[in-house]
């Protein structure tokens, strides 16, 4: 699903993000709402930001990536976590590119997502480069998402990846 926000652009540059666990639901700009397998999941568009809440059973997740007023953490490269039974993991690259480059790159993900039954994506009045998109799937039992934040005045793309879900087992030989 593809949306154009009704908001400012807010978040001003790729440093200014942060992440958070366990955070409660903050106002959302769009939601889509999916079922996974047994887990809800809600996607939330925060203006420039993102917020994923889970609840599978008795257990809940909740991650956040934005600008955090009082926060001067940087985002993480990477995270790993238990939350509960889950395993949580993170991991969030910067990307530099041309101009052009930065233009294509754009369209590629907006394309990808707005036409996924599980991509929700949002872009900004007065620049169809500025947006933010994700895209959820459940794949062996594990729910992951994606998640890219745009920063085109400065020719950044932040790039998210997140898997939840329970410890896999080795087998003993």
């Amino acid at each position: 699903m593809l949306t154009t926000l009704k908001t400012a652009y807010t978040d001003t540059r790729a440093a200014d993000l942060a992440w958070c666990l366990g955070k409660e639901p903050l106002p959302a700009l769009a939601v889509l709402d999916l079922q996974l397998g047994p887990a809800h999941v809600q996607l939330r568009l925060l203006g420039a930001s993102h917020q994923v809440l889970i609840e599978e059973d008795t257990s809940s997740c909740s991650e956040t990536v934005a600008c955090m007023p009082g926060s001067s953490t940087p985002l993480p490269l990477g995270v790993a976590e238990r939350i509960g039974d889950w395993e949580y993991e993170f991991a969030a690259r910067v990307e530099t590119l041309s101009r052009g480059s930065f233009a294509g790159r754009a369209q590629e993900l907006l394309a990808l997502v707005a036409e996924h039954p599980h991509g929700l994506a949002g872009t900004f009045p007065g620049s169809p480069h500025a947006f933010t998109a994700m895209l959820a799937q459940r794949h062996e039992g594990q729910l992951r998402w994606r998640t890219w934040h745009a920063y085109p005045q400065e020719g950044r793309l932040v790039a998210t990846r997140t898997h939840v879900g329970t410890r896999r087992l080795s087998a003993v030989t």
